[in-house]
């Protein structure tokens, strides 16, 4: 009987997993399509006329990460998992680095220091990546 239950909790949790990869790729896919077919990036007041400079790695980065989920649909070993995961991590940071120096964005007037906003959260997205990577490297290069 415990054979049983283990064996039914680990499809149900790998049920589950690829549920998640589904909505992940369905997400990356709508973020693609709205963002180069319709409505466009162009839709956006605050982003400039600078923004197809940035535009090759982000959209890089939500390629990486919707071929990472459809591979994990079909199998997700931790260690594939792990490589994944350094991938998408490492070009979202390129992604960022690279909005970072183009900075594709106009607040406008508004009294409130938008500029600054965006890129403490530019900054602790870079950090938070770069740690990110190493934690998962470190973490992989443990496990069996």
């Amino acid at each position: 009987m415990g054979a049983t239950s283990e064996t039914s909790d680990r499809s149900r949790s790998a049920a589950a997993r690829r549920v998640g990869y589904v909505v992940a790729v369905l997400i990356d896919a709508a973020m693609l399509y709205a963002i180069n077919v319709r409505p466009g990036w162009e839709v956006v007041p605050f982003l400039t006329e600078d923004t197809p400079a940035v535009l090759g790695w982000v959209n890089a980065s939500i390629v990486v990460g919707l071929v990472a989920n459809l591979v994990y649909l079909v199998r997700d070993p931790r260690w594939l998992k792990a490589l994944g995961d350094i991938a998408t991590t490492a070009v979202g940071l390129v992604a960022l680095l690279r909005i970072w120096q183009v900075f594709p964005f106009d607040f406008g007037t508004d009294a409130f220091d938008w500029p600054l906003v965006v890129r403490i959260l530019l900054g602790l997205g870079i950090v938070g990546s770069g740690i990110a990577i190493l934690v998962t490297l470190f973490t992989a290069a443990r496990r069996p």
